[in-house]
């Protein structure tokens, strides 16, 4: 009879390289939102707008130009307000400053607060499009059955490269109710 040389791993260093892996693969799944945010953030990729903070105006105005933009809103799963612009498009011209009311009606018999999460097309035109009053900036507290105007300030940068000659401005309103911040809740509170 012969021997056979056979090895058996060891099946505790097995699991243990297993448990490392799996461990890593949530981790770096984790990692990747913020990762995908920054890069988006940084290269305009995805429609993300380069600043979620008010900006000042450029003051130049390029009168050779003009930009169409169009606003395009649309809710979440689940959130039943009526949410739109006044207007469905503006012509600009690079540098000019502009405001564009959107509406809401909070269709419930319940105080809510919305967030707007804002996007660009095409996501290159991200980064000339420059918001210096938005009610993206903030969550939004609206009282059960009202309506509110949420004015949006904007100019697009001279800067804008002459082939985008049309951007899409996206909204899409999702309800933070569960989530709002103490401020937020105070001022719906302190209204009623």
């Amino acid at each position: 009879m012969t021997e056979q040389n056979t090895q058996r791993p060891d099946n505790g260093r097995i699991v243990k390289r297993l448990l490392v892996t799996v461990v890593c693969m949530f981790a770096f799944g984790f990692a990747l939102v913020p990762l995908y945010d920054v890069f988006c953030d940084i290269t305009g990729f995805n429609g993300r707008t380069k600043n979620e903070q008010a900006v000042v105006s450029a003051g130049e105005i390029d009168k050779s130009r003009v930009v169409r933009v169009q606003f395009i809103t649309r809710n979440n799963k689940g959130m039943p307000w009526d949410f739109g612009p006044e207007l469905k498009e503006v012509k600009v011209h690079p540098g000019e400053t502009r405001v564009v009311n959107f509406l809401a009606h909070n269709r419930t018999p319940n105080n809510m607060v919305a967030q707007a999460i804002p996007s660009v097309a095409p996501g290159e035109a991200a980064l000339y499009l420059n918001k210096t009053e938005c009610f993206c900036f903030n969550q939004q507290p609206l009282q059960a059955n009202s309506d509110t105007v949420m004015p949006m300030q904007f100019y697009l940068d001279p800067d804008i490269p002459e082939h985008i000659t049309t951007l899409t401005l996206s909204y899409t309103l999702y309800d933070m109710t569960a989530n709002a911040t103490a401020d937020v809740l105070a001022q719906m509170s302190s209204a009623e």
